[in-house]
C-alpha cells in the first residue's frame, strides 16, 4: 500500500485500502459513532499496528489502563509492554523499554494536580478536573518526555496520539466543545504528530456529542448500527465522510466485530476494495473538505 503521501495504518487492512493506505501523516482523524459500534476497538487496532514502528500515546478517558490492555488481548493485540503514565509520575517506572504510554485519566486522579501546577507555572489555563483539556494536554506532553520524543517543547519524531474519547472533556458544558477542540488542536498540532480521536454520536439528534468537534478533523469515519429495532439484529456499518490530502472510498462498508480479528469486512468484498485501491492508489487526488 505505497503512496508518495506518508500514511499511518489503522490496523484494519480493508479500511486502509479504503483510505489508499491509511491516514496521511499529520492528519487528525475523528471516529464517530454510538456505543457498541467498535470505536475503541478500532483505536486499539491502530495502536497495535503502529507501536513497533513509532511512539504511541494512548489517552483513555473512559477506560482504565488494564482494561485497555485486556481488551487488546481479545483481538490478538499484545500491548502488555505498555507503560501507564500514572506509574511514571509515581516513580514506579525506572527503565523505559516500550513505545507505548497509556494515559488513563482515572489513574491520574492523584497526580493531576501536579500536572496542573506545571501548566500554571508555564502560564497555561487552570483546570478543575482530571478530564479537562488542560490535564489531557499536560499528560500528553509528559508522555512525550517519557518516550524521549520532545526537546524544548518540540516533537522530534513521528508520533501517533490516540484519544478515546473526546466527549468527557466537555461533558460538563457541551456548548464548549468547539472551543475546547480548537484549543486542543492549537496545542497539539505538529506535522509529525498524527491524531486519532473518537467521539460519541447520538442517533436521537443525528449529531456528535458537542457541536463543533468535527471542525478540527481532517478526516471523519462515521460508524453506526442499522435500525436494530426494525432488523432485530446488530448490523454495523461505517463510511468515510471526508478525508483531506487523500482520495477515499465513497460507499458505506458493512462490518462485524469478531473475537481475535476485530473489525471484519462483510461487504463490499475485500477484492472490490483492493481493485479500488489499485485504481486510485498512485494518484494524489484530495477529496472534498
Amino acid at each position: 500500500m505505497s503512496s508518495t503521501i506518508r500514511r499511518i495504518s489503522l490496523g484494519v487492512d480493508w479500511l486502509d485500502y479504503a483510505m489508499l493506505g491509511g491516514v496521511p501523516r499529520g492528519n487528525w482523524l475523528l471516529i464517530t459513532g454510538e456505543p457498541g459500534v467498535g470505536k475503541s476497538i478500532l483505536t486499539i487496532q491502530a495502536a497495535g499496528a503502529n507501536v513497533d514502528a513509532m511512539p504511541v500515546v494512548y489517552v483513555s478517558t473512559e477506560t482504565k489502563f488494564f482494561d485497555v490492555v485486556r481488551q487488546a488481548k481479545q483481538f490478538n493485540i499484545d500491548l502488555s509492554d505498555a507503560v501507564s503514565l500514572a506509574d511514571v509520575l509515581a516513580g514506579k517506572v525506572k527503565d523505559m523499554k516500550t513505545n507505548l504510554v497509556v494515559i488513563d485519566l482515572f489513574g491520574l486522579a492523584r497526580q493531576y494536580r501536579e500536572l496542573l501546577r506545571a501548566s500554571e507555572e508555564e502560564g497555561k489555563s487552570r483546570a478543575k478536573s482530571p478530564l479537562s483539556m488542560e490535564v489531557v494536554m499536560a499528560s500528553i506532553e509528559k508522555a512525550y518526555e517519557t518516550l524521549g520524543v520532545s526537546e524544548e517543547g518540540k516533537v522530534t519524531k513521528d508520533v501517533l496520539v490516540i484519544i478515546d474519547s473526546l466527549a468527557p472533556m466537555w461533558a460538563h458544558a457541551p456548548a464548549m466543545a468547539r472551543l475546547i477542540t480548537y484549543r486542543l488542536r492549537q496545542r497539539l498540532y505538529r506535522s509529525n504528530v498524527t491524531v486519532i480521536m473518537t467521539n460519541q454520536f447520538a442517533p436521537t439528534t443525528g449529531m456528535t456529542f458537542g457541536f463543533g468537534a468535527e471542525h478540527i478533523a481532517d478526516a471523519i469515519i462515521h460508524m453506526w448500527i442499522e435500525q436494530p429495532e426494525k432488523k432485530k439484529e446488530i448490523e454495523r456499518w461505517l463510511i468515510i465522510k471526508k478525508a483531506r490530502l487523500t482520495n477515499h472510498y465513497r460507499k458505506a462498508m458493512k462490518y462485524e466485530i469478531e473475537p481475535e480479528n476485530g473489525l471484519t469486512l462483510i461487504e463490499p468484498s475485500i477484492e472490490e476494495l483492493r481493485k479500488w485501491f489499485d485504481q486510485y492508489g498512485g494518484k494524489q487526488e484530495s477529496s472534498e473538505e
